[in-house]
């Protein structure tokens, strides 16, 4: 639907601090997060609507893959602003060396994504380095190291069908989702990459946060797709057939996230007040729009969406407890919405509904998980209006010190941000039963039990609160001998408070940006930290395999290659199954 001229440019206009935005003390709990999903600001959503609406050319130089599918495949994509080559080597991999975890180091496919063309000298010495991954080395030609591997329930099964001239089983298909899942996908100057400064400032294509990683995905899973075709031909070239468009079409990338995603929450706390400040910006966006009314056609959208999500939600499969019996009060109350909206649906006019009503209604009676998902319906409901902001998700993370604050004016700027800090008790044991450390191994942070697993003394510094009540406490001593003193002499006498002090002086201009939660608690959820960040990202069919680590699934439901160029409708936040139509 159109959205009103007039209203756009109004609300472009706007100041965003003037929007309903909620508040910092609502949005930054811990659970809230962790029920996000993802919007129309997602990275990979902003991705896809980018490469068709800019027609990205994808062409394959290179298909050398042998009879099992082993081999070197590299792609060339012609982007608006840039020319970049995705590199990837098929591997035979012992079904015993099959492994997720980060201590991996073997695979079934290596990837880079490199700037401008590949020569056979440079292809040479990436055939050489990418299949090592950490073990290897690159420059900073390459933008993203990436691995994959095979899903032993899927991949051979859609070949078989294939190769005997079936379409395998949507059904099937759904118990997974995917082809290959990746295991990591490197980038910002690890390894030798370049780093995030030259991405951002050279290749415009991929300046937008975590553009290129997410790229990288969606090529695996292009080529997983490609891949199973040409096995398929290669088996029964006399029976063979392709997949169905629709088959691709929902056809995902496996993912399983562990720990080591959950510290960059808490070390980029600027860029992730930009994230949520954008995506609270889009749905007060969306409130405001409804303050003239919602139409019929507008309340039918969402009653379609809602519909949806409740199948979505049904479809997930998961073994974890609380996920399962969390998806299923959703479902209930969705189908509450459902019937409400029906209703609605049945009056002559519908003019003077607001959206802020249906999210108070939500909050005051429904779980938290169908509030957040609710509020990600109502983003889509104004693409118009809130696509705009997927230019403003990045930010300048540097934070200073203030020297001459005074340590007073510092105090009150404590009490005033950081009140949830200053309101958990440290003296109990279970709020600092845990702590944050990397392994010796990969260097991958973990959790562990304090007084109980070794490596306390490595403790990584993410406990952000208790870091500030331990600064407060010290300031105001230090305010009781040298009442008028700055904050200088403060840090001079107490260096080892100057990174506490530089992040909460400037996240005091921030509206959101630090989570407020006891992240040491022993009881702490870190699977929170993981979904938050993955809503972003653009993931879906969340499976939490334990508090530590959650598997999802990417793009699942995007479109294809094929479809670049032509008008599509950017509608595939909760895939469902499809419906084979003729192809």
């Amino acid at each position: 639907m159109q959205q009103d001229p007039h209203l756009i440019e109004q609300l472009a206009a706007s100041n965003i601090r003037l929007l309903p935005l909620r508040p910092a003390s609502q949005v930054m709990q811990l659970e809230r997060l962790g029920s996000f999903h993802q919007s129309r600001l997602s990275f990979m959503r902003t991705l896809v609507r980018r490469m068709v609406a800019e027609n990205w050319q994808v062409s394959t130089p290179i298909f050398d893959l042998d009879d099992q599918g082993y081999g070197t495949v590299v792609y060339q994509v012609e982007a608006k602003y840039g020319t970049f080559s995705f590199v990837l080597f098929s591997h035979y991999l012992d079904p015993e060396q099959r492994n997720d975890r980060v201590i991996a180091n073997q695979w079934d496919l290596t990837m880079a994504l490199c700037e401008g063309t590949v020569g056979p000298e440079q292809l040479d010495f990436l055939r050489t380095n990418v299949p090592k991954q950490e073990a290897g080395r690159v420059d900073s030609r390459v933008l993203v190291l990436s691995r994959a591997n095979r899903s032993a329930r899927t991949f051979d099964y859609v070949v078989d069908e294939l190769a005997q001239g079936r379409q395998p089983n949507v059904d099937v298909i759904a118990e997974v989702g995917y082809l290959y899942r990746t295991t990591a996908a490197y980038g910002s100057g690890k390894l030798g990459m370049a780093d995030w400064e030259k991405v951002r400032t050279k290749h415009r294509d991929f300046a937008r946060p975590f553009a290129a990683e997410m790229f990288t995905c969606y090529m695996l899973r292009h080529f997983s797709m490609q891949q199973a075709d040409y096995l398929a031909a290669q088996r029964s070239p006399e029976t063979a057939v392709n997949l169905h468009l629709d088959i691709k079409r929902y056809l995902g990338i496996g993912n399983s996230t562990g720990l080591g995603m959950a510290p960059f929450l808490i070390n980029h706390p600027l860029l992730i007040n930009q994230w949520i400040e954008m995506r609270e910006t889009a749905l007060a966006t969306a409130v405001v729009a409804s303050e003239t009314g919602v139409d019929r056609e507008t309340m039918a959208r969402l009653d379609m969406a809602t519909q949806r999500v409740i199948q979505h939600l049904g479809e997930i499969i998961t073994a974890d407890e609380r996920q399962s019996n969390s998806n299923v009060v959703v479902r209930e109350e969705l189908q509450a919405l459902h019937l409400w909206l029906q209703e609605q649906a049945a009056e002559l006019a519908i003019t003077h509904y607001v959206w802020a009503d249906l999210i108070q209604y939500a909050e005051q009676h429904w779980h938290i998980e169908t509030q957040e998902v609710i509020n990600s319906m109502l983003i889509e409901l104004y693409p118009d209006l809130v696509d705009g902001l997927e230019e403003q998700m990045g930010a300048e993370e540097s934070q200073q010190i203030t020297p001459e604050m005074s340590v007073s004016e510092l105090l009150a700027i404590i009490e005033d941000k950081y009140d949830w800090a200053l309101a958990i008790d440290f003296s109990k044991h279970e709020s600092v039963g845990a702590f944050w450390y990397r392994s010796e191994e990969k260097m991958e942070p973990r959790l562990g039990q304090t007084n109980i697993d070794m490596g306390m003394e490595k403790e990584m510094p993410l406990g952000i609160g208790r870091l500030v009540r331990e600064c407060y406490d010290c300031i105001q001593d230090y305010s009781k001998i040298s009442p008028s003193q700055n904050v200088a002499h403060f840090i001079i006498k107490n260096p080892t408070f100057s990174g506490i002090v530089a992040r909460m002086q400037t996240m005091a201009q921030s509206r959101y940006g630090d989570i407020r939660e006891n992240l040491v608690h022993s009881d702490v959820l870190p699977i929170y930290l993981l979904r938050c960040k993955l809503s972003f990202f653009g993931v879906s069919k969340f499976d939490p395999r334990s508090r530590l680590w959650v598997r999802n699934t990417m793009f699942q439901g995007a479109p294809l290659i094929s479809d670049f160029g032509q008008a599509i409708v950017d509608d595939w936040q909760f895939p469902i199954k499809p419906v084979l139509t003729t192809q």
